[in-house]
């Protein structure tokens, strides 16, 4: 039987991980000692094998198994669109979607004067490179909604060619929002974004 020390290590770096607390990575650790066999090895394989596998796309920052990422060795995708964001979530979220059928570039985060975080801390000049190289007519700006996200898009726009089209994400009201729970900033956008019927 395992010590309990080791189960007591799993937990305390389960609870690292985000959205799980002491508590859910207790349980979870509890639930996969209990399915060992269709749960907690071959979880410990696969966890073995991505550790062993995964590389960071060479061109836009994917996470995938190769060097270049099928997403950008996919000439269906060669469009002249490319959709700018900070991290890999926000490009797994886009392509769970499944409605932007172009090339990402990941940043890597946001410019933040307070973190001492620059241009060159992130993918920008890759970036720039990339839209030239790459025959991009329209960048679309993924960023989030803060006003790091918002410095970023406009450091961004401002380095751009003026011949390729700077758009960004729409922003207002989601779909099945009611009014009463949406914030200040939220109506304000969608005010402001209005289009019409």
């Amino acid at each position: 039987m395992t010590h309990p020390t080791d189960i007591d290590q799993l937990i305390t770096m389960m609870a690292k991980l985000p959205g799980l607390g002491p508590r859910s990575a207790r349980r979870a650790v509890l639930h996969m000692i209990r399915k060992r066999a269709v749960l907690l090895s071959p979880l410990a394989d696969q966890m073995r094998l991505v550790a062993e596998t995964a590389k960071e796309c060479l061109n836009c920052g994917n996470i995938e198994t190769d060097h270049i990422c099928s997403i950008c060795s996919d000439t269906q995708r060669e469009n002249g669109e490319m959709c700018i964001v900070e991290d890999v979530a926000d490009l797994w979220a886009m392509e769970r979607a499944n409605v932007f059928k172009g090339r990402y570039h990941v940043l890597g985060g946001t410019l933040s004067a307070l973190d001492g975080i620059g241009p060159d801390d992130l993918r920008i000049p890759k970036l720039v490179d990339r839209v030239t190289t790459e025959n991009i007519q329209e960048v679309i700006l993924a960023l989030n909604a803060t006003i790091e996200g918002q410095t970023t898009a406009h450091y961004i726009a401002d380095q751009m060619d003026p011949s390729v089209s700077v758009t960004t994400l729409a922003k207002g009201v989601p779909i099945g929002g009611e009014l009463d729970y949406l914030d200040d900033g939220t109506i304000t956008a969608a005010l402001t974004a209005r289009r019409k019927l």
